[in-house]
């Protein structure tokens, strides 16, 4: 008779050995629950670690969650891995780890590695598996294109359950299959490139919008199981879409069922609550000088990229994790051996993580959400950095937004808002970002963020999202900020949709599309994003009349286009503006045109005159629309 858990074993000497030194990167492929057949049987493998606990047993409703029914093997190498086959069961099954730990303490535990759980509130894992039929082949063999920093990169953001709900039931959160047959020709429409996930990792608390994390190796079931958040990612791939997942490696919730006193020891997070606790987020803080737990957190990055095809990890709360310090008084931290604020360990972590992605997956894009001014974020580690491929601008976002809730009668003396920015705009690969964190919590809406009458709030945000589409770096907007959504975002409800049906709202959203389309097909605006050769001011002292004007340049020189935005709501006739070469300059888009809700103020193609302006040989006169922008482009 055979016992209720055979001894075996998918874990070599070697799998240990790395393990235990933080250096293995494919833990999915040994850990959590996997199927298996031995001696012409099926079973489950179960591994997990809990190198503290006395007993460690897989409880379910297989064994009616009996605690001494099916207790797996304890390793024989101090690894504190215990495992072993429980034959006749399979996918679906759900299950538990019942874990006694050398306290005397008892509790049961979702699998860390679990690739599907419960729908929420219910907590138990289910044994699953990723394989999927991929078909997507095409985007795969030519993302190392689509992902370059030299090509356009505009995302869209989005969370999967109140971006739309069955129209029947508010109450309803739509499958990954259902969001794909919508979002899929909606943003393939507007000409977006990429789609970035808000959290999707199983979380149980809803309101936190994904970011309290509790299976990070499990799609949200709330949707569907992986296969289908697989066919999402795949249509998107075959539309020539990326896709890029939000991650949080900074911290996670304190549910019993999670990863806190796992196995009755702070095994994931610091025991000490200076390190260990997060105050803002009444979360727990991930050990990172912990080798194991190095080795869980970048497996994970290299799952979602290995087995769900995604095409870059957006890394949240990169400052909570860089500082020691961060969001606590004095006495509530501990300082690093230097005695300074830096968190040296997860520094190394954040090294070794992009070290690993980029190793890995060249083609992919890892990108950081960084708010304060540390060095190197975006920079090689071989050049002491930190080794992103790119850095939300967080001063550009706040700097921006500011100036724009400002009534245009006071913007002069608010210009510098808009133009110190490129005083450090070079220094990291930069992200501009109009994210969901402004657009909550009593932030308003863009469009509400901005000031006047209606059509003064539409055009203001037009002459935003103008600046944005064509200032130095890559773009990210929001869900709802595409048509102008009047209401905050509201987690628990969807889009207002019904108000592209009148025409403000339809007038921004083609105007979104149109601008995709323009940084899309005119290089200068991408090529050079992060380098100051492809920025030169035009006219940056013009705050009496709080205009702007920029060249952005290309690899090749014909291509470069200028940009001009005036942001009072007063025509400027016969404006007369520098141009780097003579000749005829096209007017090639307009934020004011009639399509777009725009007053059509007219703006006729101009042909230089050799009148010296703005330290610029030649010149030309030209009419800005009110609270609008004009791009310009040579023609001969």
């Amino acid at each position: 008779m055979s016992k209720a858990v055979e001894v075996f074993s998918l874990l070599t000497d070697f799998d240990i050995e790395l393990f235990k030194a933080g250096k293995h990167f494919r833990l999915y492929e040994k850990f959590g629950s996997q199927t298996v057949f031995l001696d012409g049987k099926q079973g489950v493998y179960f591994a997990v670690w809990a190198p503290n606990a006395q007993v460690v047993s897989v409880v379910g409703n297989f064994n009616g969650w009996n605690p001494h029914s099916h207790p797996l093997n304890v390793r024989w190498d101090g690894s504190g891995i215990w495992e072993g086959v429980i034959f006749d069961i399979g996918i679906g099954e759900v299950y538990k780890y019942h874990i006694l730990s050398f306290s005397g303490t008892h509790v049961e535990k979702s699998d860390p590695f679990a690739l599907m759980t419960e729908i929420p509130p219910h907590t138990a894992s289910i044994v699953s598996t990723t394989w999927y039929q991929w078909n997507d082949e095409k985007w795969m063999r030519h993302r190392n294109v689509n992902n370059s920093l030299s090509k356009p990169i505009s995302v869209y953001e989005m969370h999967m359950g109140s971006w739309i709900r069955d129209p029947n039931d508010s109450e309803r959160l739509l499958s990954y299959r259902e969001v794909a047959e919508k979002l899929v020709p909606y943003v393939k429409n507007l000409g977006f490139t990429h789609v970035e996930f808000m959290p999707i990792m199983e979380h149980p608390y809803y309101p936190s919008w994904g970011y309290q994390v509790t299976g990070y190796y499990a799609a949200s079931s709330r949707y569907g199981n992986p296969q289908d958040l697989m066919f999402l990612i795949e249509l998107l791939h075959k539309n020539e879409i990326g896709v890029l997942l939000d991650w949080v490696p900074s911290h996670f919730p304190g549910d019993d069922h999670g990863l806190r006193n796992f196995d009755g020891t702070s095994l994931y997070e610091h025991e000490d609550p200076r390190k260990g606790f997060h105050p803002d987020w009444k979360s727990y803080i991930f050990n990172y000088g912990r080798n194991e737990v190095r080795s869980f957190l970048i497996s994970n990055a290299l799952f979602w990229l290995d087995r769900y095809h995604i095409d870059g990890i957006r890394v949240d709360a990169v400052a909570s994790m860089l500082y020691l310090d961060y969001s606590r008084n004095e006495g509530q931290w501990i300082p690093n051996e230097f005695g300074g604020r830096e968190n040296l360990e997860a520094v190394h972590f954040l090294k070794e993580l992009n070290e690993a992605v980029y190793a890995n997956y060249p083609e992919v894009q890892m990108i950081a959400e960084e708010s304060t001014s540390w060095p190197g974020v975006s920079r090689p580690t071989f050049n002491n950095g930190l080794g992103f491929g790119m850095k939300w601008m967080m001063g550009w976002m706040h700097d921006t937004l500011n100036y724009f809730k400002e009534d245009p009668i006071n913007r002069k003396f608010h210009h510098d808002k808009l133009t110190f920015s490129t005083v450090y705009a070079f220094h990291e690969n930069f992200m501009l970002p109009l994210s969901h964190d402004e657009v909550v919590y009593g932030k308003q809406s863009l469009i509400d963020k901005m000031p006047g009458d209606e059509w003064q709030k539409f055009a203001n945000l037009r002459a935003l999202y103008l600046y944005m589409f064509t200032f130095s770096g890559t773009k990210l907007l929001f869900m709802g900020g595409e048509f102008g959504q009047t209401s905050e975002w509201n987690v628990n409800r969807s889009l207002d949709w019904h108000l592209l049906e009148y025409a403000p709202h339809k007038g921004m959203y083609q105007y979104i599309k149109q601008l995709n389309e323009i940084y899309k097909s005119e290089p200068a605006l991408y090529e050079k994003a992060f380098s100051g050769d492809g920025f030169e001011w035009l006219e940056y002292g013009d705050s009496e009349n709080s205009v702007l004007a920029f060249i952005r340049k290309g690899f090749v020189p014909s291509t470069d286009v200028i940009v001009v935005v005036n942001l009072t709501p007063i025509v400027r006739q016969g404006y007369r503006m520098g141009v780097p070469e003579a000749g005829n300059w096209e007017v090639i888009f307009n934020s004011d045109d009639l399509s777009f809700f725009g007053s059509g103020t007219e703006t006729p193609n101009a042909k230089s005159e050799q009148i010296p302006w703005m330290h610029k040989a030649n010149s030309i006169k030209i009419n800005l629309p009110p609270l609008g922008g004009l791009v310009f482009k040579r023609t001969t």
